[in-house]
């Protein structure tokens, strides 16, 4: 893989492998770190694809069709969170590229209910875009149409918000699910990655100890929350009490979308058989 720059500058074009190039929007944020990368994959003639065109911003979309122009003919969506898909349509109208993702929107307030597929892909799907492959692996969890991509040959995957580089992943119910997102993870060992390309964040080139990584920092946060309802007054508590407990390595400033992923780690227990909710109480079993 080629050595990035330390740095993340939006609207840079950085070469992260011989056949991909990667743009990050001008959307950086608490949510998003150095903002939402964009990736252009082919070499350096012939026909390419797009991973994730991003925010609806204008200067990223036209950043990405003035780099692609009209050798682009496959656009690849990882998800319809609004940082992720909504630039997939002026990308295609300027280009003519079609658009490729998971065929349904949840309906949590939280989407691109704008995004409409040309190609609808499930897991395993492979497309061939003529010099390179391009395999969807449907990764639920953090969204329940979250779609990583792998090129096929490369080993490298991009993740979306599957994994990001330097910060863990939000799961928010309804559609996020922490107990698909264990298993999500798991199911990236069934194929040969030798990196992943991350929707926010550098490149990481030991994706099989990341993944071992997450998994460890997940179950020991779940150990806490676990331990939080053992040691409360009754044994029971709201999520609201639950927060600063659990959630005490963490600055309060964070606790808004960690009380989403705390809610997601209580039904993950509940579904495990090792907790329930009674109104807004939650206790262990």
């Amino acid at each position: 893989m080629a050595t990035t720059p330390s740095t993340i500058i939006p609207g840079e074009l950085v070469r992260i492998h011989p056949r991909v190039q990667r743009i990050t929007a001008p959307n950086p944020g608490m949510m998003t770190g150095p903002g939402t990368n964009s990736y252009i994959v082919g070499d350096d003639s012939g026909d390419l694809a797009m991973i994730d065109p991003g925010p609806e911003i204008a200067s990223h979309a036209e950043l990405l069709i003035k780099h692609s122009g009209k050798r682009l003919r496959w656009i690849f969506c990882t998800h319809t969170h609004q940082d992720h898909s909504p630039s997939s349509r002026a990308v295609a109208k300027a280009t003519g590229a079609l658009i490729h993702g998971f065929g349904k929107v949840p309906q949590d307030g939280r989407q691109d209910t704008e995004f409409k597929p040309d190609h609808a892909l499930v897991n395993d799907d492979v497309v061939d875009c003529g010099a390179f492959k391009i395999r969807a692996i449907h990764t639920p969890g953090h969204a329940s149409n979250h779609l990583c991509y792998l090129l096929e040959g490369a080993g490298l995957l991009f993740t979306g918000d599957h994994v990001m580089q330097g910060s863990t992943v939000v799961i928010s119910p309804p559609d996020g699910d922490m107990f698909d997102y264990f298993a999500s993870l798991n199911k990236l060992g069934n194929y040969n990655i030798t990196a992943f390309a991350p929707g926010h964040g550098h490149l990481i080139e030991t994706p099989r100890e990341e993944v071992t990584k997450i998994i460890a920092h997940r179950l020991k946060r779940e150990q806490k929350v676990v331990d939080a309802l053992t040691k409360a007054p009754a044994k029971t508590a709201t999520l609201d009490e639950l927060v600063p407990v659990v959630y005490d390595d963490v600055s309060p400033k964070l606790h808004v979308p960690a009380r989403r992923s705390l809610h997601g780690h209580l039904l993950k227990l509940a579904r495990d058989g090792r907790a329930v909710e009674a109104g807004a109480q939650w206790r262990m079993l």
